[in-house]
């Protein structure tokens, strides 16, 4: 893997950083930094894969090991990765309640499936 630079906040996260899996295989870019700003509450990121692999994927802040400047790195495989689709629509997951990975999971779909 290459040189990552310095470890960044989620803040500093910018779109188009490169993500890793555990095992430092590439498994696509960064789309979307999903966080509540305000509380200061980082829920995880959506993952563009490499086109035209694929669709888009969502790494909650548990499955995240290491924010850095040019990479993302995952604790897990790249196929654990949650896929935010139409199987898993936000109505769903909206009575989850507190589960981190549910959130994510709803923001990530509401986030996919606004209107551009």
């Amino acid at each position: 893997m290459e040189d990552l630079g310095a470890k960044v906040s989620y803040l500093a996260l910018a779109v188009g950083t490169r993500v890793y899996d555990v095992e430092s295989a590439p498994v696509g870019v960064v789309e979307h930094v999903l966080a509540d700003e305000r509380s200061d509450i980082f829920h995880g990121v959506i993952v563009a894969p490499p086109k035209p692999y694929g669709s888009h994927r969502f790494a909650y802040r548990e499955q995240i090991a290491d924010l850095y400047e040019r990479g993302v790195v995952l604790s897990v495989p790249g196929a654990e990765m949650h896929e935010p689709g139409e199987d898993t629509p936000a109505r769903e997951v909206e009575g989850a309640g507190d589960d981190p990975a549910q959130v994510g999971l709803r923001r990530a779909w509401e986030w996919l499936s606004r209107p551009r």
